[in-house]
């Protein structure tokens, strides 16, 4: 594969960050609280608002998005020092290939430079695989359980928070 460049995005990315969003939930809709049909209904000013709430990562590789990341403030007042990586998603193409490993470090050092301690990553405990991603990476398990979306009362479906030092870069 070609080289996978990662960019932040400004809120005058707000069409390129609301294609690939898009088409992470079209392909991915279980692993998003969000639905598509929802979020294309959504008007440019609220794309635009998003995009200044968070962090926006987009990967490409030769001009085209590959993947998606964001990086914003841990829901936790405690948590000063924690920043949230969430939304991470890589075109099933290119998974594999080291585009997720690019939106870690991209969202690491957009938590580094904006003072944060920490990095937070909510994963499903039933996604084997993003959990092995997520422990290879670095990231270890927290104490924090939540359920994974708010289906039903008990559907026992529940993601854990897993955690990443900012001391150093991995991937």
């Amino acid at each position: 594969m070609a080289d996978i460049s990662v960019r932040a995005l400004t809120e005058d990315d707000w069409q390129a960050f609301r294609e690939t969003r898009l088409a992470a939930l079209e392909e991915s809709p279980e692993a998003f609280v969000a639905k598509a049909s929802e979020e294309k209904a959504l008007p440019e000013r609220e794309w635009r608002s998003r995009m200044n709430r968070s962090h926006r990562l987009l990967a490409e590789v030769d001009g085209v998005s590959v993947g998606i990341a964001s990086v914003g403030e841990a829901p936790d007042a405690d948590s000063a020092g924690v920043a949230q990586l969430f939304g991470l998603w890589v075109r099933p193409a290119s998974r594999g290939s080291g585009v997720a490993s690019a939106l870690v470090n991209a969202g690491a050092a957009t938590a580094r430079d904006n003072g944060k301690t920490h990095l937070a990553y909510w994963v499903g405990t039933d996604n084997g695989r993003a959990v092995a991603f997520a422990s290879g990476f670095g990231f270890r398990p927290t104490d924090s359980r939540r359920p994974m979306r708010v289906v039903s009362q008990d559907d026992g479906e529940e993601e854990i928070c897993m955690i990443l030092p900012l001391g150093v870069d991995r991937g």
